[in-house]
């Protein structure tokens, strides 16, 4: 009996599957795709009765399981309503934006069409694209020398034992208002607003120390001249007890101090041998100068040890060249070979790991218009590159210091939120192309820039609209910059 019931089972199975083929079979079925397309009602109507069969439902594939990453090819691509090139656009994606396909189809002219899913503004966002303008893997986009950096996860330390991480309202403060009466004006500021953090001078742009330093005075011994900070320990007290955040700003790359004492390491021009410089006259020492790091990172040092927070590294990056006009010009005094993004990179990279022992975190300032780019913009600032090497890392997304028509601005310095917004979009979305990205900390604009043809007066509304752009954003993080430091209560009151 056991055997008879084991042989009727077999025979059910078979027949089972022969019914299923069968049916399979007469119903002529189409291959199966990501995205199926159901017949249209003609189809429908014109299928015989006879040529059906019941056959239990089909299991649903998941979406994750249709998903395929595809990336931006286009510098800029946008996202539509629905299928077609007169369909209504949604958004704008740049080059290298990672979206999700969940449908595909045709529009009547043949032309591929994707719809995706991306990382939007507001969330999860979904529209169409033209499918011609994406790549399945990101390398195709960059160039030799990009393919180069290092984007792979880094070991860094989310928070350092007893410095625990905030999120950063902060003002720029130059040495001398750090060692005047002014420092207590600011200090008393910060009780009244929401600011918590102070990014001070430890090395400015002319090469010159906070306090004396023993990297100063084996590096650069003049630097150490005009140190404005006679008791750092007593500093440092004052701004712990009123609960701020602090920042060391290190100038690395321009620093006409130390070029004054190591002539042959500044950037000079090839035909005449003279030091390069921008319209303000400083000399730039070369970024390839591995000196120069050593020097930068002994300063670090004794930063963090005197208990700063943080070591934020400014003009980390080449000088501008117009676009690399002038690097046939110049003398970047680079004998190793390396691409101007790599060296970049790899100081920032061995930064890290130099100060992450002494439990401070590091961050770099890098031109806002650089997570809206395909390219270093000649600077050697990479987003990606930089972003994976640091824990902070900080646009200068001054609107005066993007050029007119940019994001489609007739004058960004008068469209304050608009300009902030796309560039904070931008750097969002790079970001999410590496897994191990510096948080975003933009400085903005807290100063009127009457150089600039249309430009508008900067008050507390223009400063609240360039925070309102970030927040739009996700960002919550924020510092302020005026060369003067003069800051008003008003715009920072939150």
């Amino acid at each position: 009996m056991k055997e008879k019931r084991f042989f009727a089972v077999i025979i059910t199975l078979i027949s089972f599957i022969l019914i299923t083929v069968g049916c399979t079979y007469n119903q002529a079925a189409p291959a199966i795709t990501t995205n199926p397309i159901p017949p249209d009602a003609e189809q429908v109507q014109n299928i015989d009765a006879s040529e059906t069969c019941e056959t239990p439902e089909p299991v649903e594939t998941s979406q994750d399981e249709v998903k395929r990453l595809v990336y931006i090819s286009a510098s800029k691509l946008k996202v539509r309503e629905s299928a077609g090139t007169d369909a209504k656009a949604l958004d704008n994606l740049i080059k290298g934006t990672a979206a999700d396909i969940v449908e595909e189809k045709k529009d009547d002219s043949g032309k591929s069409w994707y719809k995706i899913k991306y990382d939007g503004t507001t969330g999860s966002s979904e529209g169409w694209i033209a499918a011609e303008y994406t790549v399945e893997d990101r390398t195709e986009l960059l160039s030799e020398e990009l393919k180069n950096l290092d984007f792979s996860p880094q070991d860094k330390t989310y928070e350092y034992p007893g410095n625990p991480r905030v999120e950063a309202r902060g003002i720029y403060l130059t040495k001398y208002s750090a060692s005047n009466d002014r420092l207590d004006r600011l200090i008393e500021m910060t009780k009244r607003t929401g600011i918590n953090t102070f990014v001070i001078d430890m090395k400015d742009d002319k090469g010159h120390m906070l306090f004396s330093t023993k990297a100063a005075e084996k590096y650069s011994p003049e630097a150490n001249k005009y140190a404005t900070v006679k008791d750092i320990g007593a500093l440092m007290k004052k701004l712990k007890e009123n609960n701020i955040y602090t920042v060391a700003r290190i100038v690395s790359f321009k620093d006409p101090t130390y070029t004054k004492q190591h002539p042959d390491r500044a950037i000079i021009y090839r035909d005449s041998g003279k030091p390069f410089t921008n319209s303000d006259g400083l000399i730039w020492a070369s970024a390839y100068d591995k000196v120069l790091w050593e020097y930068n990172l002994e300063v670090s040092k004794e930063a963090a040890e005197a208990g700063f927070n943080e070591i934020q590294f400014d003009y980390v990056r080449f000088p501008a060249s117009d676009g690399g006009k002038l690097d046939k010009s110049l003398d970047y005094r680079n004998t190793e070979g390396g691409s101007k993004p790599q060296v970049i990179q790899d100081y920032l990279i061995y930064a890290r790991k130099q100060l992450a022992p002494l439990n401070v975190y590091i961050s770099a300032d890098v031109y806002g218009l650089v997570g809206s780019v395909a390219d270093d913009m000649s600077l050697g600032q990479y987003w990606e590159a930089v972003s994976n090497a640091v824990d902070y890392i900080c646009p200068m997304m001054y609107p005066s210091h993007y050029a007119n028509g940019t994001y489609g601005l007739s004058v960004p310095d008068a469209y304050p939120y608009d300009t902030v917004f796309h560039s904070t979009k931008d750097s969002v979305a790079r970001n999410k192309n590496i897994e191990t990205p510096g948080t975003i900390r933009p400085w903005i604009q807290a100063f009127t820039a009457p150089w600039v043809p249309g430009h508008i007066k900067y008050s507390d509304k223009q400063i609240e609209d360039q925070i309102r752009a970030l927040e739009d954003n996700g960002i919550k993080e924020y510092l302020l910059w005026n060369a003067g430091n003069s800051y008003s209560d008003g715009a920072v009151s939150q």
